[in-house]
């Protein structure tokens, strides 16, 4: 049973996998941010645990296939190196996963960060959808919208 499940987890099912099981959490974050069943899933260590063990999982199976893990560097030695690393499906795939994740915690921060400063879920709801698709720039437009709800400039926390 284990040897079919692991002939299962390829790495194009862990994308796809991945990806479908990240859409439950994003419409929790838009739909419902305050639940119980969000805090649960969205403010816990749940989360992390899951992209933890996949990442995990990719990690190992590049051990498998014999791959040069430690070029993994290089890419900040040049673009050309990036676009050389990201031409390996799993290191395309880690980085992906890796991407989720801070995507859904940057969501799941700005969704809190709104309920504590009493920012309507109506104007929080661009921001989160901004964060799903561009990341920094839903981030950004967050900042711009908690300074002008918190009354108060601060680049810290």
């Amino acid at each position: 049973m284990l040897i079919q499940f692991k002939d299962y987890l390829t790495f194009e099912n862990i994308y796809l996998w991945a990806n479908f099981g990240a859409l439950p959490f994003w419409l929790m974050l838009i739909f419902i941010p305050n639940s119980s069943l969000s805090k649960i899933f969205l403010n816990s260590v749940v989360l992390p645990l899951i992209f933890g063990s996949i990442y995990i999982y990719i990690i190992y199976q590049i051990i498998l296939l014999n791959e040069p893990i430690l070029n993994i560097f290089n890419l900040y030695l040049s673009l050309d190196n990036l676009y050389i690393i990201f031409a390996t499906e799993s290191f395309l795939l880690l980085f992906w996963i890796h991407y989720l994740a801070i995507n859904l915690f940057i969501g799941s921060w700005v969704t809190r960060d709104g309920l504590k400063y009493n920012i309507s879920r109506g104007l929080i709801l661009i921001p989160v959808i901004l964060v799903y698709f561009t990341g920094p720039l839903g981030l950004i437009l967050y900042w711009f919208i908690r300074v002008f709800y918190s009354k108060k400039l601060s680049f810290y926390d």
